[in-house]
């Protein structure tokens, strides 16, 4: 038997209300250490005007990087990797960009052992139409 004891100073509500809104707080608490994994913990620059654009490319990319886990990965094992391991497995996959015949091709390296996931991803990701 597994038991959860909830400790706040909330006049009133109930449990479920609680517990949705402590899950909640964890996933935030997640995308900010997933934004430190992705370089938001170091400020490398020196003036101030230049980190701000840092901290704004950061947030950029940890943007993408959870929705693209929520479109392009939903129900599958890359749904809840980390980061650093989304960077090894996906984003590091080698590719070669080839032009011919008015076509832009991305030959991606056959040897990647993640590479069916990221071509059912961006399958999935041009499946989506525009709102």
């Amino acid at each position: 038997m597994r038991y959860t004891a909830f400790a706040t100073n909330q006049a009133r509500g109930q449990l479920a209300d609680l517990e949705v809104r402590h899950r909640l707080r964890a996933r935030c608490e997640d995308r900010i250490r997933g934004a430190k994994e992705t370089g938001l913990q170091n400020l490398p620059l020196y003036s101030s005007a230049a980190n701000t654009l840092w901290c704004h490319l950061v947030m950029l990319a940890a943007e993408l990087m959870a929705w693209a886990q929520m479109l392009a990965f939903a129900g599958t094992k890359a749904r809840r990797w980390e980061p650093k391991k989304l960077r090894a497995r996906i984003f590091e996959i080698g590719g070669k960009i080839s032009r011919h015949a008015r076509r832009v091709t991305v030959h991606l390296a056959s040897l990647a052992p993640e590479l069916t996931l990221l071509i059912n991803g961006l399958a999935r990701l041009g499946a989506i139409t525009p709102p």
